[in-house]
């Protein structure tokens, strides 16, 4: 094979050449961050919402990669430069866009920079420098810009406009956009407005931000409309931060008040009164795998129309005396119909463990709720849910959940993403818990509750409570 370097060239010279190919390199790696860029897990599930969902939030603790995510995704629908592992929504033609922040100074120095790089170096943010055709200055705040034009891949140029919420309301009015991009709490009026802009295209607009104002909203709005069809929540914490260091978490927790630690490490809005389980997620999430054939099951149900309808799966490992929360399921305005055909998914003789308003009669047939669930093929409990040792009041409830958390005996899979919803959520103001979006959490109660009946059938029905059986024949046993 030929040599194509002389051999007169010396060791000193080589070591030049390399360093000069590895600044050329770096230069052209800095000025199409785009083309390399590979999203956390949490990141990517953000992006792929996005294929169905108008409205989607990114909810995160600082300096967890959020304004970075959101640029990026901006300067794909800018440019039309989708990557191959892109599932959210495309755009095939030039788009008119808008990226926001509070007030000028920060729109400036968190939208602006991601996308287009530091002042005096643009092309080296999320917009690649080769899609840039010129960036026009704004007014009264020093090296705001107003508005960017971009190249499209289809051969035209989008547009993307600087906004500011501290203009009001008002400035939001005017023509339709295709895309706009919240980077922190927009206020409601502002978010309205946002959402205008979007009727004639039929766009999109997402928000990232740490809650720190707490359960304002616009966070308990986007929280709990959260479907994964036309509105999406996404919590990215320290765990899925991959780029900051295990080591230096103790640090970074402790430099913050306490009171703010749960936003600025993981998202979670502060609640008034405090939250019902001040357990960090990452405490109790554990990773999916296949449940033992001997472990007891038990599902868990709490019923709702116009507030959702819930469902847990419970595993009981009794060696540990823990207990794993493997499914979660949570609908509003369906049938009973409908939930028990999702439900009996989960296994055909599997028995539940539901609530006293199950004695409720229906308005429409006069029957029982409970047994419209029974005539759907669900193994109901012959009893409603009640503690070992009588009664089924909810603090007794609340703290054995409470206690398992704590002590490493409650768990629950990762990808539960509606059941780690409610749980950042439940609150309780004044000492009394809020009745709001906490029908998982009572779901999950109701089963754990009544966990001494997991995997056990029944055939007849059940003995007085605080007697003791023995299982013979199938009945059920009582302890």
């Amino acid at each position: 094979m030929t040599n194509l370097l002389p051999s007169s060239i010396s060791s000193a010279r080589l070591s030049e050449i390399a360093k000069l190919v590895s600044t050329e390199h770096n230069r052209r790696r800095e000025r199409n961050r785009l083309s390399h860029y590979v999203p956390y897990a949490r990141q990517k599930q953000f992006h792929d919402y996005g294929a169905a969902c108008k409205q989607r939030l990114l909810r995160a603790g600082n300096q967890q990669g959020k304004t970075f995510c959101g640029a990026m995704e901006m300067a794909m629908h800018l440019t039309g430069r989708y990557p191959d592992w892109w599932k959210g929504r495309r755009f095939d033609h030039p788009i008119d866009a808008w990226a926001a922040c509070d007030t000028g100074e920060t729109t400036r120095d968190n939208p602006q920079r991601a996308l287009m790089g530091p002042l005096g170096q643009w092309g080296t943010g999320a917009i690649p420098a080769d899609a840039l055709i010129e960036a026009k200055r704004g007014l009264g705040v020093a090296d705001l810009l107003d508005t960017v034009l971009v190249t499209h891949v289809s051969g035209g140029t989008s547009k993307l406009g600087f906004k500011r919420y501290d203009q009001g309301r008002q400035a939001w009015q005017g023509p339709s956009k295709h895309v706009i991009w919240c980077d922190e709490e927009p206020p409601e009026p502002v978010y309205n407005e946002a959402l205008a802009r979007l009727i004639a295209t039929n766009g999109l607009v997402y928000t990232t931000f740490t809650p720190l104002q707490g359960m304002s909203s616009i966070v308990a709005r986007l929280i709990r409309a959260h479907d994964g069809e036309t509105c999406a929540d996404v919590n990215m914490t320290l765990d899925d931060a991959l780029h900051i260091r295990r080591e230096d978490w103790d640090a970074i927790i402790a430099a913050f008040p306490e009171h703010e630690r749960e936003a600025r490490m993981s998202g979670i809005p502060s609640l008034g009164s405090g939250r019902v389980f001040p357990v960090a997620p990452a405490d109790i999430r554990c990773r999916q795998f296949p449940v033992p054939d001997d472990w007891p099951v038990l599902g868990g149900l709490d019923f709702g129309y116009d507030h959702p309808f819930a469902a847990v799966k419970i595993a009981h490992d009794e060696e540990a005396d823990c207990i794993y929360v493997t499914h979660a399921y949570r609908a509003r305005n369906e049938t009973p119909a409908v939930h028990a055909s999702a439900l009996r998914r989960w296994g055909s003789e599997l028995q539940w463990a539901w609530p006293h308003d199950g004695l409720a009669t229906e308005k429409g047939s006069g029957r029982q709720l409970m047994t419209l669930y029974e005539d759907e093929g669900l193994a109901m409990l012959p009893v409603h849910a009640t503690h070992a040792r009588g009664g089924y009041l909810v603090e007794p409830g609340i703290l054995e959940m409470l206690e398992r958390m704590r002590t490493g005996r409650l768990r629950v899979f990762e990808h539960l993403d509606d059941w780690f919803r409610e749980f950042e959520t439940y609150h309780r103001v004044n000492g009394r818990i809020v009745k709001l979006d906490d029908d998982l959490m009572s779901a999950t109660r109701m089963a754990i509750m009544m966990l001494r009946f997991a995997g056990i059938r029944t055939t007849g029905a059940i003995q007085p409570q605080g007697q003791a059986h023995s299982v013979m024949a199938g009945e059920l046993t009582y302890f």
